[in-house]
């Protein structure tokens, strides 16, 4: 493990992509590498814990699974990064999480939650035989996987999480305390009101601007690129509206200690002061010390700098 930290901070440490393993000769260009081949581009659908969900799944079936669990305004597109490159080595599951796109728009009694959705992966997991898979989680898909880890252990191999939004972890500091009181000021809190109010346009502007780092960054995107983000307004409403002690619990350090699963942890170098202090405080937490930053990253790491972010996960996979 100490060995694999070493080498992802020295990747970590250049900025850009880590160097290749061999230097080609002078008088030679390095060869291109291989295109990924295509992958299946068919949806299939389940009936699992109570919801329909859509996934894909590529590679070869005897290889290790590897799961992709995306963020908030997203689905499982949020992956055309990953897909391609992690099938060639894994067996690659992405899924749309219940309320995402192309999932039916069902309004249910549950609470948008961690532990909802770790279950609904668990069911997944299960049908599909897919299990014990190595998972990967995006913001608030990392706060997915590690409800997964803690509640099914024995269904995960590895977690890599990047971002989790686990406001509750900042309160144990007045550095925390400050940033997550701010977060929740300029970001959650409007865009909560906005979906209120019934104002699907006013939240989701006022989410990505607090997620990207700035204000105007949603009304400075393309027309598409703002109808794109708009499209995942039904499960944004959920999500903001959902209640707060259900759809961010209270984790505590202790508890995070207890998990035994090995744990690749991953930050923004651009990403918000609070998702980078969160990651800090899960590194103390469960003792952990393979974390790396990716360089020119922002909030989530995995679409600012997927080149990087790609190889340091498959290193990390690989010793796993």
């Amino acid at each position: 493990m100490r060995r694999l930290a070493c080498l992802l901070v020295l990747a970590a440490c250049g900025g850009g992509n880590p160097p290749p393993e061999t230097t080609a000769p002078a008088h030679a260009g390095p060869p291109a590498p291989p295109a990924p081949p295509p992958i299946n581009r068919t949806l299939l659908a389940l009936n699992v814990n109570g919801a329909r969900l859509t996934y894909r799944l590529n590679g070869d079936s005897g290889a290790q699974v590897v799961v992709f669990i995306h963020g908030s305004l997203s689905d499982l597109n949020a992956w055309r990064g990953q897909e391609a490159i992690f099938a060639q080595r894994y067996r690659a599951l992405v899924y749309s999480r219940r309320y995402h796109r192309p999932n039916p728009p069902v309004e249910d009694n549950e609470t948008y939650s961690p532990k909802l959705h770790a279950e609904d992966l668990a069911a997944l997991l299960m049908t599909l035989d897919l299990a014990p898979a190595h998972v990967i989680g995006s913001s608030y898909g990392a706060a997915v996987a590690l409800a997964l880890a803690r509640e099914h252990p024995a269904l995960v191999r590895s977690l890599v999480l990047a971002e989790p939004p686990m406001f509750p972890l900042l309160s144990g500091s007045e550095l925390g305390a400050s940033v997550r009181s701010a977060f929740f000021s300029n970001t959650l809190d409007p865009a909560r009101r906005a979906f209120a109010r019934g104002d699907s346009v006013g939240g989701i502007r006022t989410l990505y601007d607090g997620l990207s780092g700035g204000f105007g960054r949603f009304d400075n995107l393309s027309t598409a690129a703002r109808a794109e983000l708009l499209t995942h307004a039904f499960e944004l409403r959920r999500e903001m509206l959902a209640n707060r002690e259900q759809y961010s619990p209270t984790v505590s350090c202790a508890e995070l200690g207890r998990v035994t699963t090995p744990v690749l942890l991953l930050k923004g170098e651009r990403s918000p002061r609070a998702f980078q202090l969160i990651s800090d405080e899960l590194a103390r937490c469960m003792q952990n010390d393979t974390t790396v930053t990716i360089p020119g990253a922002g909030h989530p790491p995995h679409l600012g700098n997927p080149s990087y972010y790609n190889q340091v996960v498959l290193r990390y996979l690989m010793t796993h």
